[in-house]
């Protein structure tokens, strides 16, 4: 009997609606973001491909989720998400085929913060939320750095709290990342962790964040550690790292917000380019009412090697309702030294020539539930 993978979602939704009479609040939620991409100088013959991708749309990721929490007196509330993420394209899941790929956690909150145990985001994706004005789009920063839409931990618990516009985080992970696919990936890197190596495939993350209504700034660091069946990103042994540490800010003018920020990575893993830097700069600027034109830059330099990447990429969304909108995007990359980086992160098996350049275009739609 063939397994349903969406099953899961509709037994959480039986279990939430009878959790209703304890006193719980339960809220299903989720996006579906579909696009058309265009791209030319795929491989070596610079050959055109037209394609709907699923990894990413032209917005974000499409994905299905529940959240709730539970008043237990005193300012204290239990609470949960199970979220879980796939493709539009093909209906199949994301995250390494996980059920809840997206966010598997439970905890407890109170005016102090939040303490929660299970899968859930690295501190690294919280410092850039607001700074990086295209996000986990198709053409943007997931493009040069693949693991940036993709950093979640297994196995970890996580600390968060705001107190009058500064936010303080971290997360400890004791096995960063339990699946595996035939072929790794940022999100199946085969790395489970929780064995008699104490340093195998740990993961830890820290931050700080400040926002006023107008402008905010972020720093943070993330460290995952190999382990001996690691799979991604040369990460073979627990001696080795690859640290992230970032700054970034935001601030509004007018109706124009601009976002900025650095990203300093040193890879144990890689033998040949271990130290390299992301710079971005962005742009968001509501045209109409209905009208947002989005832009950004995005310039990754390898230290000590000619590997450079640089990425533009342009957006206009078109808001239909509060719920749905359409949208039209392009972007543009060029590599130099062996780099071969695709202007599109939606889908696997784009790439150009090493060294070469590549065009992408979309339209998408949309919706929000």
């Amino acid at each position: 009997m063939t397994k349903n993978p969406f099953a899961p979602a509709v037994l959480a939704a039986a279990l939430a609606a009878t959790g209703a009479h304890a006193q719980s609040n339960v809220t299903i939620y989720g996006i579906l973001d579909a696009s058309v991409e265009a791209l030319n100088g795929v491989g070596a013959n610079g050959d055109s491909i037209k394609r709907m991708p699923g990894l990413t749309g032209g917005i974000s990721p499409s994905r299905i989720g529940l959240r709730g929490n539970e008043d237990l007196g005193d300012g204290l509330k239990a609470v949960f998400t199970l979220e879980q993420g796939f493709g539009v394209d093909t209906g199949t899941l994301n995250q390494g085929g996980r059920a809840w790929g997206r966010q598997a956690f439970v905890g407890l909150q109170g005016s102090w913060g939040m303490v929660s145990l299970g899968r859930q985001y690295s501190m690294l994706f919280w410092s850039q939320l607001e700074a990086d004005i295209l996000g986990p789009a198709m053409f943007g920063s997931g493009s040069l750095d693949s693991y940036l839409p993709n950093s979640r931990v297994d196995n970890s618990i996580a600390y968060k709290g705001t107190f009058n516009g500064l936010t303080v985080g971290a997360t400890y992970s004791f096995g960063r990342d339990a699946t595996s696919v035939a072929t790794a990936t940022p999100s199946a890197t085969n790395c489970p962790g929780e064995s008699s190596d104490a340093k195998a495939c740990r993961q830890w993350s820290v931050l700080a964040k400040y926002d006023t209504a107008t402008w905010g700034v972020s720093a943070a660091v993330d460290e995952l550690r190999g382990g001996s069946s690691a799979t991604f990103a040369g990460l073979t042994n627990s001696s080795l790292t690859d640290r992230r540490a970032t700054v970034a800010g935001w601030a509004r003018f007018g109706d124009v917000k601009l976002g900025a920020g650095v990203i300093d990575r040193r890879n144990e893993g890689s033998a040949t380019t271990p130290k390299s830097q992301l710079w971005y700069l962005g742009a968001s600027y509501p045209v109409t009412q209905a009208f947002t034109l989005d832009g950004e830059v995005f310039k990754l330099d390898y230290k000590g090697s000619a590997n450079q990447a640089t990425l533009f990429a342009v957006r206009g969304v078109y808001t239909l309702s509060k719920r749905t909108a359409v949208y039209a995007t392009a972007g543009r990359i060029d590599n130099s030294g062996t780099l071969a980086l695709g202007v599109s992160n939606g889908a696997a098996g784009n790439g150009p020539a090493a060294g070469g350049g590549q065009t992408g275009l979309a339209l998408g739609v949309r919706h929000s539930f």
